[in-house]
């Protein structure tokens, strides 16, 4: 048996099979669109694990699958023996014969890795703390979706150096553009935490109006991510000069676009004008979350598929 092909983080696949779940993407949404069944995954089970908790990601992963004529399997780690102490490797070694692929929502990323080595089946993070790649491939096929190619262009990422940001960050290196990163002091990107290879794709600005300018895209998150609400008040006060408001999107490119993974804060880390304006794609961002899931389901569990 081949080993399973696992999607942990980003830079785990090459710009090649991206582009491959990309150009998948596209002709999965337009059978979508159109009514037309397509259904590659018919008798095919998918299991998510979920340590947190989530709307956008077990919503596009579930409907997704059902989509593609398989079945999704929701699993809270509160309700399963993951949360009462059974070792990862013995539920990996479990939950993978049972299915044929599982989604994992967790803090850690040695949790997702240590299940993946355990695991007879593809292993795809749906987030863990350091980060978040199938919020990314959505992202950017937006971009793409919206713009065309995304090789060359600035990203403005105003905010927390999360998950997302650090994701980001990978998908320069692969696509070949650049990220301007502005947050507070103490908040900066951990190049080593983001799997970086070098600086030659990303800067840093300690004045976000500076990075926004002249971006092609602005994209925030929340100021405090699942796991640090303890830090949330010291957040607050560290981050209200980075809420991306017109004043900011002013500065980047006249077409640029405003992106936020969801869920928002309005007033917070992003003006509601902004949000709610007609730069924004977050709609579109969160509906191809579900499109770009379906190619990558596709991909690790079938390989490459022409249509």
């Amino acid at each position: 048996m081949a080993d399973p092909r696992h999607f942990l983080q980003l830079k785990d696949f090459s710009r090649d099979e991206i582009e491959h779940l990309f150009a998948r993407t596209r002709w999965i949404k337009e059978r979508f669109k159109r009514y037309e069944r397509y259904w590659p995954l018919a008798d095919r089970t998918l299991v998510m694990i979920f340590e947190k908790a989530s709307t956008r990601t077990r919503l596009s992963f579930e409907a997704g699958m059902q989509q593609l004529g398989g079945f999704a399997i929701y699993f809270n780690t509160r309700d399963s023996q993951l949360g009462r102490g059974e070792p990862v490797e013995d539920a990996a070694q479990v939950i993978s014969r049972m299915c044929d692929v599982v989604m994992i929502r967790t803090f850690e990323q040695d949790i997702i890795e240590r299940f993946a080595r355990h695991s007879r089946v593809p292993v795809i993070n749906g987030l863990t703390n350091e980060y978040h790649p199938c919020q990314i491939l959505a992202d950017i096929y937006t971009y793409i979706e919206q713009r065309g190619s995304i090789r060359g262009k600035t990203v403005a990422w105003i905010g927390d150096s999360n998950n997302v940001c650090s994701t980001w960050l990978q998908a320069a290196e692969i696509f070949d553009f650049t990220v301007h990163v502005s947050t507070p002091p103490k908040y900066e990107v951990e190049p080593d935490r983001a799997g970086l290879y070098s600086t030659d794709h990303y800067e840093q600005f300690p004045d976000p109006m500076e990075a926004a300018r002249g971006a092609d895209l602005v994209t925030t998150d929340v100021w405090t991510s699942m796991g640090f609400e303890a830090e949330n008040e010291a957040r607050r006060r560290a981050f209200q000069d980075w809420q991306v408001d017109a004043e900011m999107m002013g500065m980047a490119k006249p077409d640029a676009l405003f992106m936020h993974c969801l869920p928002a804060h309005r007033g917070e880390e992003v003006a509601a004008e902004v949000i709610d304006g007609e730069q924004s794609v977050v709609w579109e961002e969160a509906e191809n979350r579900m499109h770009t899931q379906k190619a990558l389901l596709e991909y690790v569990v079938l390989g490459r598929v022409t249509g």
